[in-house]
């Protein structure tokens, strides 16, 4: 995800939030990395901001106690959405999306912001989505849906086939 943000216009989309799970130890110092080398080359200033949500689901976590976790992340979502009130988003797929696009997508519902929502499936989904990417497709909450792999992409004609993106 890094890599595709490190190609984006950075005086357009700017200033930069980035998301991340409270029990994700690398994401956000990834980002901060980008982002000093966004200075370095620019030798501008865009405040980023680097935010920690609580994650839906983690990997392996049972489907009755990820009820209260999506719960939790939901509350934690609408917050910083709507604190935030970005203009896209961009996203991959952990549980910490789920609550952040659900959000997006109530700004635009509600009128408060249109917000351009993009989803990237990972290029390890060969043969199924991811549970989010399955919950954000069937929930139609995406404005473009990314795939990596022809197989995904005859299987879910709404998503649009990209080949590898990095």
């Amino acid at each position: 995800m890094l890599d595709l943000v490190s190609m984006l216009n950075h005086e357009r989309y700017s200033p930069r939030c980035y998301v991340a799970a409270l029990t994700d130890n690398m994401s956000l110092s990834k980002a901060q990395r980008l982002e000093e080398s966004f200075i370095q080359q620019a030798a501008a200033n865009h405040k980023a901001r680097y935010l920690q949500i609580y994650r839906s689901r983690e990997v392996g976590q049972s489907y009755l106690t990820s009820m209260a976790t999506t719960t939790i992340g939901m509350a934690h979502g609408l917050w910083i959405v709507f604190r935030v009130r970005p203009d896209i988003i961009l996203c991959n797929g952990p549980g910490t999306c789920l609550p952040i696009c659900i959000a997006g997508f109530l700004l635009k519902v509600l009128s408060f912001k249109w917000v351009v929502m993009v989803y990237i499936e990972s290029i390890a989904r060969v043969r199924k989505l991811s549970l989010t990417g399955l919950l954000l497709y069937k929930l139609c909450l995406m404005d473009q849906f990314f795939v990596q792999w022809p197989k995904l992409k005859n299987k879910f004609p709404r998503a649009q086939y990209v080949d590898r993106l990095m």
